[in-house]
């Protein structure tokens, strides 16, 4: 016999807890499926944001204080127990704060679609008018030779649980994730060498603001390789790998791999329920995140928008919104410029448009530039590296763009 609910939701993501916890003080009986007992509360609590930044702090404290190789060494291991500890206290808040809803259960396990309003896990069936899937992404793993089974391969997760601190850190991918875990190993001690297939850094991004974190890396002695093939992973850790320059063997202790990721959907079995997938392989939504099949709604990295925690977020308010008063509800077209952060040393942030962006678009704008070293701030934390430039129309004084 199937049971029944008012709601499904598959994920203890931003997103889904924060839905979950609102339709149950409403007095909804909700069914909260998770199918990874260390991930409530989602990526960014516990394999993204915050140990990431919990690593972040303490690898700038142990590039003052730890001199020498030994010293580096234990300021690391108690970095990861840092991290540990704090993880481990906001997981069990996330899981606390939902499970003394009487009305709420949360079930372990993987759900798949049985129908368009029907889902099972471990082996019990479940209906509800309403089914809204967070089950975020996952790590894009790219069909390199010799990358299964090797020990000395991570991903961005695995990497932070790596208990003893590598001399040599390879990092196959240019992007966020990579710069970020770029600069913290470098602040840790280990020496540190970006691939990546672009023949520019960071090219999405405004030159200058590129170029100058592309020197400050290589300053501190990060080696940025460019146009870069992959041909390679060695079980000894050696990357072999082709540029425009020839072939070339890199000695590794620890490889990480950094290419992307892709939303979770691989177990879902949508097909069953008739979900739309986009030609990317995100499930499709439509302005109030609902899909092809009406009741059933994809919040959070798994739709194909930005994959940020504070997106999520923004996800469950549209959602509220439209399930409160579907006239007039929020719509994912007025979300309009979002900002966002890379935790380097010093950080790069940007919101709205670049200079190639408004060139690209014809648009017109005066341009303000100032160098790090007149801000009192960055005079105050002894780091003068970077410049702040702001995009401004100049026929209404609105900025169009921040970059810094």
């Amino acid at each position: 016999m199937n049971d029944a609910v008012d709601a499904i939701i598959i994920g203890f993501g931003k997103a889904g807890k924060t839905l979950a916890g609102y339709l149950a003080k409403k007095g909804q009986s909700v069914l909260l499926i998770e199918q990874d007992e260390t991930m409530y509360g989602g990526t960014c609590i516990n394999r993204g944001c915050i140990p990431s930044k919990t690593l972040v702090k303490n690898a700038e404290r142990a590039s003052l204080f730890a001199k020498t190789w030994p010293e580096k060494k234990r300021f690391y291991a108690a970095a990861i127990a840092d991290k540990t500890a704090v993880v481990t206290t906001l997981r069990g808040k996330n899981y606390g704060k939902l499970a003394a809803f009487p009305n709420l259960k949360i079930v372990i396990g993987k759900a798949a679609f049985l129908g368009a309003h029907e889902v099972t896990v471990n082996g019990e069936a479940y209906q509800a008018p309403h089914i809204f899937i967070n089950t975020g992404s996952t790590s894009f793993i790219p069909p390199l030779p010799g990358i299964k089974d090797n020990p000395h391969v991570y991903l961005s997760d695995s990497l932070m649980n790596l208990k003893s601190l590598p001399r040599t850190l390879t990092i196959i991918g240019g992007g966020y994730i990579g710069l970020e875990f770029a600069n913290m190993f470098n602040l840790f001690g280990s020496k540190v060498t970006i691939l990546q297939v672009e023949d520019s850094f960071i090219p999405r991004e405004d030159r200058d603001i590129a170029n100058a974190i592309a020197s400050d890396f290589e300053k501190r002695g990060i080696q940025i390789v460019y146009g870069v093939n992959v041909t390679n992973l060695g079980l000894d850790g050696t990357v072999s790998y082709k540029t425009k320059e020839g072939e070339a063997a890199l000695p590794s202790e620890a490889i990480l791999v950094a290419t992307g990721r892709k939303p979770n959907i691989a177990s879902l079995q949508l097909e069953k329920a008739g979900v739309a997938l986009s030609p990317r392989g995100a499930i499709q939504v439509d302005e109030h995140l609902e899909t092809n099949v009406p009741g059933v709604f994809a919040l959070g990295d798994v739709n194909g928008g930005l994959q940020f925690t504070y997106i999520s977020l923004d996800d469950f308010r549209i959602v509220k919104s439209y399930l409160e008063k579907p006239e007039g509800a929020k719509k994912l077209s007025e979300r309009k410029n979002v900002a966002y952060s890379v935790f380097i040393s010093p950080a790069f942030s940007r919101v709205g448009l670049s200079e190639a962006d408004a060139k690209a678009k014809g648009i017109e704008y005066k341009l303000f530039s100032l160098p790090a070293a007149a801000i009192p701030k960055a005079l105050v934390l002894g780091n003068t590296t970077g410049l702040l430039k702001a995009l401004v129309d100049p026929k209404t004084n609105l900025i169009l763009g921040v970059n810094r």
